[in-house]
């Protein structure tokens, strides 16, 4: 049993020291329609906001502080006098409760097993704990316009299903997802992955 014990923590340790990060997987659908003038980078926008958005001033501010160092890395520099571009971005979150089992052999399933019997070290036995953990469901949806015409030049949403809760963390790395691939987007639906600290 001690080295069943010790075969345990070494598994554990293993695991926290392969922790330092964690993948944002994002579904993303991205249009940049033909009709529309190319877009060309670098280019100066200012953020426009739906009338549900004016009556919450304040939580979209704090979203547009999120999203101008990420709208930066693809060539796009906030400037409200200048602009070329109006860029609006939404977020939904919702939350639910999924019910998930344990096992520090196996991290988190949907399924759940108790076992003992013999292994490569020995007899071990293993036990897995129901739960109920919480579950965020996110998009991110980000729709560009040029401004002399008000076209729409670029549209883009990026879906994310995970059981973290920090939205500051996260929603960057959602909208990064969203804009892989800016100005001219592959075509049809992708899975995009980006990497952030835990």
């Amino acid at each position: 049993m001690k080295l069943a014990s010790c075969v345990i923590c070494v598994a554990a340790l293993l695991q926290t020291g392969c922790s330092s990060m964690r993948l944002i997987d994002s579904d993303v659908a991205s249009f940049a329609p033909a009709s529309a003038q190319a877009i060309k980078v670098p280019a100066k926008y200012r953020f426009e906001r739906l009338p549900s958005q004016q009556a919450k001033p304040e939580q979209q501010a704090q979203l547009e502080s999120i999203a101008t160092p990420v709208l930066s890395l693809f060539g796009l520099s906030r400037d409200d006098q200048a602009a070329q571009y109006s860029v609006q971005i939404e977020v939904r979150v919702q939350q639910d409760t999924v019910e998930v089992w344990e096992s520090p052999w196996f991290g988190v399933s949907r399924h759940h097993f108790i076992g003992y019997g013999w292994g490569r070290f020995g007899r071990v036995g293993t036990v897995a704990i129901h739960t109920d953990v919480p579950a965020y469901r996110r998009e991110v949806a980000v729709v560009m316009r040029s401004l002399p015409d008000n076209q729409i030049v670029y549209e883009s949403r990026a879906q994310h299903e995970g059981r973290w809760s920090d939205d500051v963390a996260i929603v960057p790395a959602m909208l990064q997802a969203a804009l892989n691939g800016f100005p001219n987007p592959p075509p049809g639906p992708r899975k995009v992955n980006v990497e952030i600290a835990r």
